[in-house]
């Protein structure tokens, strides 16, 4: 089969396609064939090496997919061949085939597109226990979301106006503002043009209720600086390349609730808050309330391309790999 691989650690030009051996599932394993894999920033720190967990080369980068079962290993009843399943594993999903646990996949309703349900669960996982566990979001309260028009930025605005929450976006562009108010946003800051800070505080009347950055860099202090007594910052990564030092006398002075949302961990410390908030979140994929948005799709060979665009902050919503095309 071909596979984009990482040979050496590095830039997003370092991937190469190449063919390898089809893998074959074990005991408790599925094979999928990949109809569309997503990509994702942490996919760029693990090709860079630079991502909280590090994985020697060589390897296949890519953590989410959807495709169709193709072959099952031992002991393996949930699932069947010919099922049309998405799921996600830690790389692995640039190329045609991917083995993966029974468990890491979900089948999806025949009334769900594959390329909807690539591009649905990690950002929408992220941003579901964000709101629901971490920040504990409440109907009518103010989320003010940076990096609004990003994957797990746009799912956090999809999902936060599902919950009742009034959502201001701010993002980098007019072009993003507009599509972030596609999705529920019911005002935004381009923060390129205007005082993040300033304007924040203009539109929720004085301060946010709940911050949520993906990004981190030079916004995060003045969204801080945006909220409230009591107010509540989620901290969800840092897209920006910069990790921000911030005045922890604003949180004194403010009562500042500042948490972190992590994939790996929220699983291993709350996982019957990881479960509800799953079974919320299938629940309204299912039943058609989620609508990804996927602005682009790339061959297989473009794969450093689609890489590339995640590092550039062009891409809006989630991009796509087709190891068909």
């Amino acid at each position: 089969m071909r596979a984009a691989r990482v040979l050496e650690h590095g830039p997003p030009e370092s991937v190469v396609v190449e063919h390898v051996p089809d893998p074959v599932p074990g005991p408790g394993q599925v094979l999928v064939d990949i109809a569309y894999a997503a990509v994702n920033f942490p996919d760029v720190l693990i090709v860079a090496n630079e991502y909280q967990v590090q994985l020697p080369a060589p390897f296949i980068p890519g953590s989410e997919f959807a495709g169709v079962v193709s072959a099952l290993g031992d002991g393996v009843d949930a699932v069947a061949v010919g099922d049309r399943v998405y799921g996600a594993s830690f790389v692995g999903a640039y190329a045609e085939r991917i083995v993966v646990n029974a468990t890491s996949v979900t089948v999806a309703p025949d009334s769900v597109d594959l390329r909807d349900a690539a591009a649905f669960s990690v950002a929408h996982t992220t941003a579901i226990h964000a709101l629901r566990t971490i920040a504990d979001v409440q109907e009518g309260e103010t989320v003010l979301v940076l990096g609004a028009a990003g994957g797990v930025g746009l799912a956090t605005v999809e999902l936060a106006t599902l919950m009742g929450a009034r959502v201001i976006a701010a993002a980098s562009s007019p072009a993003k503002l507009a599509l972030c108010e596609k999705y529920g946003a019911v005002a935004g800051i381009d923060y390129s043009t205007e005082d993040l800070k300033v304007r924040a505080k203009e539109l929720t009347g004085g301060a946010a209720d709940i911050v949520m950055d993906p990004v981190g860099g030079p916004y995060a202090e003045q969204a801080l600086r945006a909220t409230g007594w009591g107010s509540r910052y989620v901290v969800l990564g840092f897209a920006s390349g910069e990790i921000p030092r911030i005045p922890l006398n604003l949180v004194l002075l403010k009562g500042v609730i500042v948490r972190g949302m992590e994939m790996r961990t929220i699983t291993e410390h709350e996982p019957e808050k990881v479960a509800r908030d799953m079974r919320e979140l299938r629940g309204l994929f299912d039943g058609g309330q989620i609508h990804p948005h996927v602005s682009a799709v790339y061959p297989l060979a473009e794969t450093p391309q689609a890489l590339q665009s995640m590092l550039d902050r062009t891409a809006t919503g989630k991009v796509l790999i087709d190891p068909h095309a």
